[in-house]
C-alpha cells in the first residue's frame, strides 16, 4: 500500500523475515500494561531482553471528532512518537531506541502502527526518585544536577521542535547503573506518542510543557529559588533578565500549576484516574 512505513532492527529484523511485521508484533506476549480498543502497551522478552511494544489499530473517525470537539490532539498512530524519538536523538537528547516500527494504510481513523523500544533498565522514574525529596532533601550537589539536566533536556528539546504534551517527571528515567551523582547522571526522556514534531516549537506548546513541569514538580519539596534556577538553565541567561523578560510566563506557570491541580483532583473523584 502507497505510504506504507516498516522499520526494523534487530533482533526483529532476523526474527520477522519473511513475515507480516503488523501480524507479527500482534503475536508478541507478555505483561500487559493497558489494552484499549485502538490501543495496546505491553513489555516482552525476546532473546533475552526486555522490550516494550505499543500497538495501535486505529481509533474510528468517531473517537477523532470527539477529541476535536474537547479541543484535545488525537493519538492515530506511533509515527508521532518514532519521529520524537528520532529527533531527540539527533540532538543527543537521551531518549528511547527504536529496534521496530511500521505504519500502514493512509486513512488516518483506521490507520495501523506499532513501535517497538528498548527497555530501559535499571531505572526508576524521576518522580520515584524525588518522592521523598520533602522530607528527606537530597545532597545539595546532586539536586541541582537534576534541575540543570532536567532544564537542558528540556531547552534542547523545544530548540530542536519537539514538545512533550505529557511533560511530567514521571516521564523522565533516572538511570542507576552506575548511581547518579552530580557529576555522573543520566536522565532518559520516555513516552513521547502524544509529542509533536516541528520545524520550531510554538510559544504556547512550550509554555503547555514548562507548566506541566512545574505542577509534577510541586510536592517534591523544591523551592522558589530551585524553580528560578531552572528557569535560568532553561532560558541561559541571568536571573534579573528571566524574571523581568519572563515575568509573562511566571504568571502562566503559577496559573496553569493551580487550573492542573484542579482538573487532577476532578479526575480523582470522578474516578478517571486509572
Amino acid at each position: 500500500m502507497s505510504g506504507d512505513t516498516v522499520f526494523l532492527d534487530e533482533p526483529f529484523r532476523s526474527l520477522w523475515s519473511g513475515k507480516d511485521p503488523f501480524a507479527a508484533v500482534e503475536a508478541l506476549a507478555g505483561e500487559v500494561f493497558r489494552e484499549l480498543e485502538g490501543r495496546r502497551t505491553l513489555r516482552t522478552e525476546v532473546a533475552g531482553r526486555a522490550y516494550f511494544v505499543k500497538i495501535h489499530r486505529g481509533i474510528g473517525w468517531a473517537e477523532i471528532v470527539k477529541n476535536l470537539v474537547s479541543l484535545r490532539l488525537p493519538v492515530l498512530g506511533a509515527q508521532d512518537e518514532w519521529r520524537a524519538i528520532r529527533r531527540l536523538t539527533d540532538v543527543g537528547v537521551d531518549t528511547m531506541r527504536t529496534v521496530a516500527f511500521g505504519q500502514q494504510g493512509a486513512n488516518p481513523a483506521r490507520q495501523r502502527s506499532f513501535i517497538v523500544t528498548e527497555e530501559l533498565a535499571p531505572t526508576v522514574s524521576l518522580e520515584d526518585y524525588c518522592s521523598d525529596w520533602a522530607t528527606h532533601p537530597p545532597p545539595i550537589l546532586l539536586k541541582r544536577a537534576l534541575i540543570a539536566r532536567v532544564a537542558w533536556t528540556a531547552r534542547t528539546m523545544h530548540a530542536a521542535g519537539v514538545n512533550h504534551r505529557d511533560f511530567y517527571i514521571c516521564h523522565f528515567l533516572v538511570h542507576l547503573d552506575p548511581p547518579p551523582t552530580e557529576d555522573r547522571l543520566k536522565l532518559s526522556l520516555i513516552d513521547l506518542h502524544r509529542a509533536q514534531v516541528r520545524p520550531t516549537t510554538p510559544r504556547r506548546w512550550r509554555d503547555k510543557d514548562l507548566a506541566a513541569l512545574h505542577f509534577s514538580a510541586l510536592d517534591i519539596g523544591l523551592t522558589r529559588r530551585d524553580l528560578l534556577r531552572f528557569l535560568v538553565a532553561y532560558f541561559g541567561y541571568p536571573l534579573r533578565r528571566v524574571v523581568t523578560e519572563e515575568a509573562a510566563l511566571l504568571a502562566h506557570l503559577a496559573n496553569e500549576a493551580r487550573q492542573l491541580q484542579a482538573r487532577f483532583v476532578r479526575k480523582v473523584a470522578q474516578g478517571e484516574m486509572t
